[in-house]
This record gives structure tokens, C-alpha cells and sequence, in this order.
């Protein structure tokens, strides 16, 4: 069974038809809508500060998602996917984004929506990714234009896929 802890008598919340892998671990101010999904070794830490979750979100194995005491909460859009490993910090997410695995994005950046984090990208603090693009790199940087193929056949296809994904765990 998944931990799920309450902090100062706050406890997390989900919306309906939510996967929680038995592994996965939500703590605190979290608040997560509807069809989403929290994979096995992923760590959702709303002790220091609160963390908003869209609906229809996946948030993939080893996945790290905490914030920075009285300083920088986490937001997250709809149709999100944070894959394997990665380590979202007090930042905000748009709706529409896939941030790739082992991808770190730290305090105060913010994703547009319709936009891509590449794997193993490091996106520094206070960056702003402007709706559309692609970053990669160690810092991250913008690389190209998100364009319908990415956008439909990426972003939106493994929004869906995990969804489907998690029916299977029933």
C-alpha cells in the first residue's frame, strides 16, 4: 500500500480514477485531480510548502516532486508527463508538457504549456520556457519549436498511454 502521511493535519488528496503504486509515497499539501497517475518509488512531498496537480498527470517511477519552505511551491497543469527519475523543485508546469527522465528543473522556473524538457536536461532557477519549445542540456537551453508531430505524437500520446497504463493495475 502506497504511504500517504499527513503533515501538520494535512493530508494529500486525489480526484477520481487515480493510480497510487504501492511503493509511492505523497506526504503533506498535496492536491492531485482527476486520472492521474503516481508510479512505483515516486516521492510527492508537500511538508515545506503546497503542491497543485492538474488532472490526467503521470508522474513516473523515481520521480522526486518537493518544494522550498515559504518560498516556492509546486504547480502542475493537465496532460503533464514527468518521466523516470525526474526531480521537480518549487517550479510551475503548464498544461501540455513532457519533462523527459533524469530531467531536473529547479525553484522558480516555469514551463509554458505545449513544451518539452529533454532527458538529463538541467533547467536552472528562475527560467522561463516559453510556450512551445524543446530544452536540453546541462543548462538547459532551447534547442527547437515543439511542432505538431511532438506535440500529438509525444506530448498528448504518452499523457493518454499512462493512463491506460494504470487501468491495467486495476
Amino acid at each position: 500500500m502506497a504511504l500517504i502521511r499527513s503533515v501538520k493535519g494535512v493530508r494529500p488528496k486525489w480526484g477520481k480514477d487515480c493510480f497510487i503504486a504501492d511503493n509511492a509515497t505523497l506526504t503533506g499539501d498535496v492536491v492531485m485531480g482527476d486520472h492521474c497517475s503516481v508510479w512505483f518509488n515516486a516521492v510527492v512531498r508537500g511538508d515545506v510548502h503546497y503542491i497543485r496537480i492538474g488532472n490526467k498527470v503521470n508522474i513516473q517511477d523515481g520521480v522526486v516532486i518537493h518544494c522550498t519552505y515559504q518560498k516556492a511551491p509546486v504547480n502542475i497543469g493537465n496532460n503533464v508527463s514527468i518521466a523516470h527519475s525526474a526531480v521537480v523543485h518549487g517550479c510551475t508546469i503548464h498544461d501540455n508538457v513532457l519533462v523527459g527522465m533524469r530531467a531536473i528543473l529547479m525553484d522558480g522556473v516555469v514551463v509554458e504549456k505545449n513544451s518539452v524538457i529533454a532527458a538529463g536536461a538541467v533547467v536552472l532557477k528562475n527560467t522561463v520556457i516559453k510556450s512551445g519549445s524543446v530544452y536540453a542540456g546541462v543548462p538547459a537551453k532551447k534547442i527547437k519549436d515543439v511542432d505538431t508531430a511532438l506535440l500529438e505524437g509525444e506530448i498528448l500520446r504518452i499523457a493518454n498511454n499512462y493512463n491506460m497504463y494504470a487501468s491495467w493495475y486495476g
